[in-house]
């Protein structure tokens, strides 16, 4: 299986009141734990960010193909594997955030998600909507809606793109067996 590495989609900020980034979301924010027994990813996807003031609509405004944008420290807390899966449910295609939670970062290459850390993304004139194009091998960010917006965030690693192209953790670790 062959994924595209590189891939355009509408952003969407997920910014506080004064609109700048949210930083310390935390999964049970992004995934609340009331909803911990749904067990089926397709079902996921309409509880993200249901604990999340100002972004509860989030699951019937997104759309697939979507990218986030958000602060630093995304993803903290529990080892809560929904908070990927509901962004996974929904279409996002990926997340590019200014730092993720450790366990997060790890959930998400294991699930095969694309994640990419990209300091000061907040600051760069990408607004709610803008198209950009991100290349997973190289880490560049291109604004396409005349903003002329470009930033290179961390590229993915060998592994995580290894991981990515076969789907998840699970798939790759098959291939690595088959060798």
């Amino acid at each position: 299986m062959s994924r595209e590495t590189v891939v355009r989609g509408h952003v969407w900020m997920i910014t506080g009141p004064d609109g700048k980034l949210l930083c310390d979301i935390d999964t049970d924010q992004i995934y609340h734990n009331a909803h911990l027994a749904v067990t089926d990813i397709k079902e996921m996807g309409k509880y993200a960010f249901g604990n999340l003031e100002g972004w509860k609509d989030f699951p019937q405004k997104s759309k697939a193909g979507d990218i986030l944008f958000v602060g630093c420290n995304f993803g903290a807390g529990s080892s809560r594997h929904q908070a990927v899966d509901c962004f996974r449910a929904l279409g996002i295609t990926a997340i590019i955030g200014e730092s993720f939670g450790a366990i997060y970062k790890r959930n998400a290459i294991n699930a095969g998600f694309p994640i990419l850390t990209c300091p000061g993304i907040g600051d760069v004139g990408i607004k709610n909507g803008d198209t950009i194009e991100v290349d997973y091998a190289s880490g560049v960010i291109l604004c396409l809606c005349g903003c002329n917006a470009a930033m290179k965030g961390e590229p993915f690693t060998q592994v995580q793109m290894e991981i990515f192209q076969a789907g998840n953790l699970f798939a790759y670790g098959k291939k690595l067996g088959k060798k």
